[in-house]
C-alpha cells in the first residue's frame, strides 16, 4: 500500500485536532476561563475569545480534512485533501506555537513543535 506514512500522520492529526476542537466546543466556558488566565500577561489578553474561536475553527477544519485526506489516499491515492490537511494543520500548529510563545509558556511551545515536525514531514512526503 502506498502512502502508508502519510496515512498514519493524517490519522494522528485527525485525533489531535478533532479531540482538541471538540473539547473546545463542549467545554467552551472552561477553556475560555483557563485561556484568559494563561494569556493574562500577554499581548493576546484582550483577544482570547476571538482567538479561541479562530483556533477551534482551524482545529476542526484540520481534523476533518485529515480524515478526508486519509480516506482519499486509501481509496484512490488522491493527495489533494491530504495536502490541504497538512497545510491547515501546519498553520494551526503555528498559531498555537505563537500563542504559547507570547504567553511565555516555553515548555508548551516545545510541545507544539513535537506535533509540527511530523506535519512538515507530511508536507514533504506529499510534495515528493
Amino acid at each position: 500500500m502506498e502512502h502508508l506514512a502519510e496515512i498514519f500522520i493524517l490519522i494522528m492529526l485527525a485525533i489531535v485536532f478533532l479531540q482538541s476542537g471538540i473539547d473546545k466546543i463542549l467545554d467552551r466556558k472552561g477553556n475560555l476561563s483557563w485561556l484568559q488566565g494563561h494569556f493574562a500577561n500577554s499581548p493576546l489578553k484582550n483577544m482570547v475569545p476571538f482567538s479561541l474561536f479562530t483556533v477551534t475553527v482551524f482545529e476542526i477544519l484540520s481534523g476533518l480534512s485529515a480524515v478526508v485526506g486519509a480516506v482519499s489516499l486509501i481509496a484512490c491515492e488522491g493527495t489533494l485533501f491530504a495536502l490541504i490537511s497538512g497545510i491547515l494543520s501546519a498553520i494551526t500548529f503555528l498559531m498555537l506555537f505563537l500563542g504559547q510563545r507570547l504567553a511565555k509558556d516555553y515548555p508548551g511551545a516545545q510541545t507544539i513543535v513535537i506535533y509540527l515536525i511530523p506535519t512538515v514531514f507530511l508536507l514533504y512526503l506529499l510534495q515528493g
